[in-house]
């Protein structure tokens, strides 16, 4: 098994289990929506995201970050959809700080099959953010640049995603059997409207309107021991030029995007504003 990064996709391999047990997951930009007492609708995606192994730096990263560590660049402004694209099935969860972004409880060891606390693919092709109930999930966005340095908090801040694939055998006789044809198709992925092709941790904000496509595979058909995850750690545009010496790739979403997709903009958004009274410790680290 194998998780591999390249500028834009994460993607995990389990040869030894069957060729096709491949998973690619893109993150997409997206506009944020308030955190008030409205469930919005799905924002339009724009553009994929930036992704670097924090092994590409060296020593230049902060104390206790490894190298096999993803790291996704984020601006104020923006929200993250998190993409899925497989045709074959894979059981995935997801947690921030050790927080189950399906259940909201702890992160245990091995999948709740009971409580449920995972999402399959192909079945779930994205994941808008933190779930609050059956038709509704809470943002994932990055806390404000200083935020976990002023409120006095020096943990967190990991994004874990762990990916269980189907059973081989399974997989296999599913190819061959005519019932199971829709199985084998690519999926036509269209999540937050786009198709896969200093340090901050992701928060809940604002709701919006979705739902988790519930569990259909019994828990007999999932490998016992093939698992593999990848640690996801969010960097603010401070952080992020200080370790590679420039901006973010994509720029910042301006209040003209907002005002052009009819959302509010609010003027914490701005990085500019944010970065004012920042020290270049708090810029690096880990937040939530």
């Amino acid at each position: 098994m194998t998780v591999t990064v390249t500028h834009d996709t994460l993607a995990f391999s389990f040869p030894e289990i069957h060729a096709d047990a491949e998973l690619y997951i893109e993150f997409v930009r997206t506009l944020r929506v308030p955190d008030d007492d409205v469930t919005h609708p799905l924002r339009p995606g724009l553009g994929s995201l930036d992704l670097l192994s924090a092994g590409y730096f060296g020593d230049r990263v902060p104390t206790g970050w490894h190298g096999d560590d993803v790291l996704l660049p984020m601006w104020q402004s923006e929200a993250a959809c998190i993409n899925f694209a497989s045709v074959y099935p894979f059981l995935v969860r997801i947690s921030v700080d050790g927080v189950n972004a399906v259940t909201g409880t702890p992160f245990c060891g091995d999948p709740d099959f009971s409580a449920h606390d995972y999402f399959e693919v192909p079945d779930q092709p994205w994941l808008d953010g933190f779930r609050t109930d059956d038709s509704t999930v809470r943002q994932f966005v990055a806390l404000p640049v200083g935020e976990r340095h002023r409120r006095g908090r020096s943990e967190g801040g990991l994004v874990r995603i762990e990916a269980t694939p189907l059973r081989g055998e399974i997989w296999e006789a599913r190819r061959i059997d005519p019932k199971h044809c829709s199985a084998v198709a690519v999926p036509e992925v269209d999540a937050c409207g786009a198709s896969l092709t200093g340090n901050m941790g992701l928060h809940a904000g604002g709701s919006i309107t979705q739902a988790l496509a519930a569990p259909v595979e019994p828990r007999a058909n999932w490998h016992p021991t093939a698992r593999s995850s990848a640690a996801l750690r969010i960097v603010n545009s401070v952080a992020w030029k200080g370790l590679i010496g420039r901006e973010p790739h994509h720029p910042p979403l301006t209040s003209s995007e907002y005002r052009r997709h009819r959302f509010p903009w609010l003027e914490w958004y701005d990085d500019t504003l944010a970065r004012r009274d920042t020290s270049a410790l708090s810029a690096v680290e880990t937040m939530h």
